[in-house]
């Protein structure tokens, strides 16, 4: 977006819905607290300047949604809008950097009574493969709402522009994925249980033996064959999100951008599994999804709270998208019930 009109037009896109993504974060951030306690823990207090700066950033996002067309100044709404951008691309490199370091293990250690210790730095954070998978997340999202602007915004300039730019995006991202895939595959170490693995035992991470493999994260693919669908489907995504994008296709790009983060996120997934967060310095005190889980009794509440509440919010929301189907037109974000 140039103009004044134009940037109300992009935010009017997504105004009416921001609230329930932010919801949908706050959710994640409570289920790993509540099913992964452990995890919640060292996490928050292991990358705490890191978390600092995405909340930071994210409390931005709804001020400046509320308060940038408040006044008429240009440079009020300028000011907002630079606080909108870096409510958007902070997180999303930051959440990336995250990933990129929990692949390389993360440092931290677990006395006899589970205290854990953080050696860490900020700084720290920023070396290559983390960087790598920040830039990654980042041309994905850009990726993903190109293809979003191409489905709601009217036929125009922002439209035109955001489709050019986000089929850019859409094979930096693919390209990215490649690398990081190659980059774990050849230079990187991941990590392999070697002690028998107690699905219902304590939550105790320090009762199992680990090692640490060149190419440990790709096991699982030569394990479970079927894993491959993971990065296969990263790959493909953000190739079909690139053709749809290059075609002015945007349904088949928004498809293809879903599809392609989908694949990303979940390959992550697939390669540490069952891994949530290794440790660098400890490799036996790695959280797993059994060994840092909370009790029989909390997981057990919180099928139930799925079951119940899941359904109903994904109902909800499809009420919504129902309620504001169709095109922004730059008359009605200009209007006076518009963001």
């Amino acid at each position: 977006a140039k103009t004044d009109a134009e940037r109300r037009l992009v935010i009017n896109t997504i105004g009416p819905m921001w609230e329930g993504h932010q919801v949908w974060f706050i959710l994640g951030g409570g289920a790993i607290f509540a099913a992964w306690p452990y995890v919640y823990a060292i996490s928050f207090s292991g990358f705490y300047l890191a978390m600092f700066v995405v909340l930071a950033a994210l409390i931005l996002r709804p001020v400046g949604f509320k308060y940038r067309s408040k006044r008429p100044s240009a440079a009020w709404r300028r000011g907002w809008d630079w606080a909108l951008f870096t409510g958007g691309a902070v997180p999303a490199l930051i959440f990336g950097v995250a990933v990129g370091n929990v692949l390389q293990g993360v440092p931290f250690t677990l006395d006899s009574h589970l205290r854990e210790t953080y050696h860490g730095s900020f700084f720290g954070l920023l070396n290559p493969l983390a960087l790598l998978a920040g830039l990654l997340s980042v041309a994905m999202l850009v990726a993903h709402g190109a293809g979003w602007l191409g489905l709601k915004a009217e036929l125009g300039p922002v439209r035109d522009r955001a489709l050019r730019i986000g089929g850019l995006a859409a094979v930096v991202a693919a390209l990215l994925f490649v690398a990081g895939g190659v980059w774990l595959m050849l230079a990187s170490q991941g990590y392999r249980i070697d002690s028998a693995i107690d699905m219902a035992g304590p939550s105790n991470p320090l009762r199992k033996s680990v090692s640490l493999v060149s190419g440990g994260w790709l096991l699982n693919y030569s394990r479970y064959p079927g894993m491959m669908l993971a990065p296969v489907l990263g790959v493909a995504g953000m190739a079909l999100a690139a053709l749809g994008l290059g075609r002015r296709a945007a349904p088949l790009a928004f498809i293809g951008s879903s599809l392609g983060i989908t694949g990303i996120i979940a390959s992550v997934g697939a390669s540490m599994f069952p891994f949530i967060l290794p440790s660098s310095l400890d490799p036996k005190a790695s959280l797993t999804v059994w060994d840092s889980s909370s009790s029989h009794l909390t997981l057990f509440i919180m099928l139930i709270v799925t079951l119940v509440f899941v359904p109903l919010i994904l109902v909800y929301t499809g009420w919504v998208f129902k309620v504001l189907w169709g095109r922004v037109s730059t008359e009605a974000a200009n209007g006076p019930t518009s963001y």
